[in-house]
């Protein structure tokens, strides 16, 4: 499966798909990095936008690393009813595992603000 992590929330699906990137990374120096693929299917009727992320990272350690920001690289993206989003972005942690989870804010065309789940997914290196 390309998405095996997967939330949907108001018929709104958050699909992710997660790699170790081993050329990015140096054990020696304590720096392991990855990418994910996200990506965000619109199921509704409505169209929406994504205003807002809100990550949850917790290394290795159990060390809890929050993130919030406007939008999704650089875009806040209008979603139309039965179409899809998708942006790749990169975490870099210093212990070899870890997991990532999170929310979008969103909008509808009413104006009405909500929340969607981004699943939790495993960061692993080996």
């Amino acid at each position: 499966m390309l998405f095996p992590n997967v939330a949907v929330t108001r018929g709104i699906a958050v699909r992710v798909a997660v790699s170790y990137l081993a050329e990015q990374s140096d054990p020696s120096s304590s720096r392991w990095f990855w990418s994910y693929h996200v990506r965000v299917e619109n199921g509704s009727d409505v169209a929406v936008q994504l205003l807002s992320r809100n990550w949850k990272i917790v290394d290795g350690r159990g060390t809890v690393h929050e993130v919030q920001g406007e939008g999704v690289v650089g875009e806040m993206p209008l979603i139309a009813p039965g179409a899809s989003f998708d942006y790749v972005s990169g975490c870099p942690l210093d212990t070899p595992t870890g997991t990532m989870s999170g929310s979008y804010r969103m909008v509808d065309e009413d104006g009405s603000a909500f929340d969607i789940d981004i699943p939790r997914f495993q960061l692993l290196s080996a």
